[in-house]
């Protein structure tokens, strides 16, 4: 299936029914009286978060939703029936934005999430409601209101814990694969990643978090470079973001710290709030260098730490995608940041409104004790043995 991350489309709430002006009209019963009943609701337009769909692709041919007008009413005291409500689902981290106002709607971020999105016109009143003893004969009643019409715009954010930042062939795709079930296609050219994968990591039977890869960014992406700043909306929701630097380039002429100071740069051009994540950079491809070319390669990025705010937790790892070395380290590392970010953000996962008003800083992470058991055993601690 196609990977749709964007969608305009427009909905269409159904009228009200009028109401009814009639009278009781039967043998040997004169002068009945007024039995006009009431119009019915128009149908109204909903959206849901279901978290079996992934995308957006529905809704990229299905652009028109109209729903159904409420009957009109009827005499004999007969009220209209009410029209039928359409139920649009949606992929969890969808994002409903009035198109034309950009008002959101919207933020679906949870399972069974239900927003109204256009409301339906309530039923006219038949002429029963106006009888009064100087209106025995009452003729007035009132039409069903029209239903709500807008334009909408949806955009998808993948929900992840962790996002895969770096530029193509930096090796995200295969790092995906080595730490979760997840598969994308891993070549040798550039940019073989065309839309986001997801991918769980376990690092034991209770403990997980979902990473993110999108396709890679690369220096003029603010001008359309490449893919652009197409996906990077789905990092968005992200608590951390992982910079893969590939430290064996093919061509040795590449700069690598300047390679890594442009890809900061598209970050903040994006969006300020994205480069304000927590960044941990991680040397891909180690396996490919001798010691002490590695130290040269670590030493490369000191300026790029420096320039940016000091975090007590050290953000620099050095893996190998491909055999795994140092990929079981990271992934435990990652999983007591995450856990740290769950605790200091409690209401995150049940409930979306107060976590937008929670402002407790970004958890530092000690991770001393964990990377000294790693280098000594080559073993997890023994408390976070899988």
């Amino acid at each position: 299936m196609k990977f749709i991350d964007e969608a305009n489309i427009q909905v269409h709430a159904g009228k009200g029914g009028d109401g009814s002006a009639s009278f009781r009209r039967e043998k040997y019963i004169p002068k009945g009286g007024p039995d006009g009943g009431d119009g019915g609701r128009g149908g109204s337009i909903w959206a849901l978060a279901d978290r079996n769909i992934n995308t957006l692709v529905d809704y990229r041919f299905a652009r028109i939703h109209k729903a159904r007008n409420g009957e009109a009413g009827r005499g004999s005291d007969c009220n209209g029936k009410g029209a039928e409500d359409i139920l649009l689902r949606m992929p969890v981290g969808t994002l409903v934005t009035d198109a034309l106002t950009g008002a959101v709607l919207a933020d679906l971020t949870h399972h069974q999430q239900k927003t109204l999105l256009a409301r339906g016109g309530s039923g006219g009143l038949g002429n029963l409601h106006f009888k009064s003893s100087i209106n025995r004969t009452p003729r007035q009643f009132t039409r069903g209101e029209p239903g709500e019409s807008r334009e909408l715009h949806l955009e998808l954010k993948v929900l992840a814990d962790v996002g895969l930042l770096g530029y193509p062939n930096a090796g995200k795709s295969t790092f995906i694969r080595a730490v979760s079930a997840a598969r994308p296609k891993v070549a040798d050219y550039p940019f073989t990643t065309l839309h986001p994968n997801l991918g769980v990591v376990r690092v034991d039977d209770a403990r997980s978090f979902v990473i993110a890869d999108i396709p890679g960014l690369i220096e003029g992406a603010a001008e359309g470079a490449g893919l652009g700043h197409q996906f990077l909306r789905h990092l968005a929701r992200t608590h951390l973001l992982l910079h893969i630097v590939d430290a064996a380039p093919l061509d040795e002429s590449v700069d690598l710290q300047a390679q890594a100071l442009a890809l900061v740069t598209e970050l903040r051009k994006y969006d300020e709030s994205l480069y304000q994540k927590p960044r941990w950079i991680v040397l891909n491809k180690i396996d490919m260098l001798e010691e002490s070319q590695r130290a040269a390669v670590r030493a490369l990025f000191s300026p790029v730490l420096a320039a940016e705010e000091p975090q007590e937790s050290p953000r620099i790892f050095e893996i190998s995608a491909l055999t795994g070395q140092g990929c079981r380290e990271l992934s435990y590392a990652i999983m007591q940041f995450i856990e740290a970010w769950r605790i200091s953000h409690p209401f995150s996962a049940s409930d979306p409104a107060a976590a937008a008003q929670a402002s407790s800083p970004l958890p530092s992470v000690d991770l001393e004790g964990t990377s000294a058991a790693y280098s000594q055993t080559g073993n997890p601690p023994e408390d976070e043995a899988p």
